[in-house]
């Protein structure tokens, strides 16, 4: 077996994938090499479509998708390879997340839809591909989701130190990692970048508002801000997960964003998804000392000033501090979870999730080996 693993996610922002070739130690990592697989333009809108307007994607629809986005992953680890100049015969296993389309971790038969045929993965490169992370925990009971926090608290976790690690993509989650033998909890506090990217995209066009400049120059509606905080997914206790089939431009139109400059709108998100996020921490766990951050949002100055200005007297800065570069985490957190599923180990913690046991995560695809 091969010393190193690949971990490939693509998130719900949907423009590419994140590939990521790391060796792990007992307990430390090395990260070789990282890549960007950028999706082509018109398969970014399919899933588009299928992520806003999933009554107009049909079951062929979708079933193409599940291929030509694993046709992409499957380039993606071909060409982390190759910019590692890496033989496939030193890879244990490939972890792949897929891309989320649906998230229904509550519905009367709870479901998380992740595309990207594992099989023409493991077919193109040749290498194990462990694939759906998340139905084993569903299916005992949990959200599937998040899944990160098992591998934070392998990697950041500390003896005699409170910490969190925070992560932003278009849903924010928490990582309560504490420094005696307590047990590590998480979750999804709600919106990350979703709706800053939804409404910059509907008024400007544009796929992210980036550093959060837009943002920076509105003005937050305090009114709006009440409005947006009083869901009652917020206030909702754990273990709970979200996603953009909750969080979109519908439901804010139901909260009548439209009354409001559109700037100004987008500095009352940016906002609400500080202040979701901080509430969060300052009730589970007001005694941390810091906060590190990861995803997309670390690059979001407004936000990082934002969120560090509801955080009085805790540390909010880069997980790059504590070791790992914040653009990797999750996807170094799959290939993770992919080696967690080689040793048969499991890879959620029920007190994040709610699933009734610890389990083995992923299913394993070997095609033609």
């Amino acid at each position: 077996m091969g010393d190193y693993f690949i971990g490939l996610i693509s998130g719900t922002s949907m423009d590419g994938i994140d590939a990521a070739l790391v060796r792990f130690e007992d307990s430390s990592l090395e990260v070789l090499q990282t890549h960007e697989h950028k999706y082509p333009s018109e398969l970014r809108q399919k899933l588009s479509v299928a992520k806003l307007d999933p009554g107009v994607c049909s079951l062929g629809d979708v079933g193409s998708l599940h291929a030509e986005v694993g046709e992409c992953f499957r380039d993606a680890a071909n060409g982390l390879l190759t910019s590692a100049g890496v033989d496939t015969s030193t890879v244990a296993a490939i972890g792949s997340h897929g891309q989320t389309i649906r998230h229904e971790p509550n519905a009367d038969r709870p479901f998380s839809l992740q595309i990207g045929d594992p099989d023409i993965i493991s077919a193109g490169t040749g290498i194990t591909t462990i694939a759906d992370f998340r139905s084993a925990d569903i299916a005992l009971g949990g959200q599937g989701a998040p899944l990160t926090p098992i591998f934070h608290e392998w990697l950041f976790r500390k003896p005699g130190v409170n910490r969190v690690v925070l992560n932003i993509g278009g849903i924010a989650n928490i990582t309560v990692l504490r420094g005696d033998d307590s047990e590590t909890t998480g979750f999804d506090t709600g919106p990350g970048n979703t709706l800053l990217d939804a409404w910059i995209g509907k008024h400007l066009q544009q796929s992210f508002d980036d550093n959060g400049d837009w943002a920076s120059q509105g003005a937050v509606v305090d009114e709006l801000l009440s409005r947006l905080l009083a869901d009652p997914y917020i206030a909702t206790p754990p273990p709970k997960s979200t996603g953009f089939e909750y969080f979109n431009l519908d439901w804010l139109a139901e909260r009548g964003v439209d009354d409001y400059s559109p700037i100004d709108v987008q500095a009352t998100l940016s906002a609400f998804t500080a202040c979701s996020v901080a509430a969060a921490i300052l009730e589970y766990a007001s005694d941390s000392s810091a906060v590190y951050v990861c995803g997309g949002g670390v690059h979001n100055a407004d936000l990082m000033q934002r969120l560090a200005a509801e955080l009085p007297g805790i540390i909010v800065q880069s997980s790059e501090s504590a070791g790992l570069d914040p653009d990797w985490v999750e996807a170094v957190a799959f290939a993770w979870l992919a080696m967690r599923n080689l040793h048969e180990q499991p890879g959620n913690l029920p007190a994040v999730t709610g699933a009734r046991c610890a389990t083995i995560l992923g299913v394993v695809h070997d095609v033609g080996r």
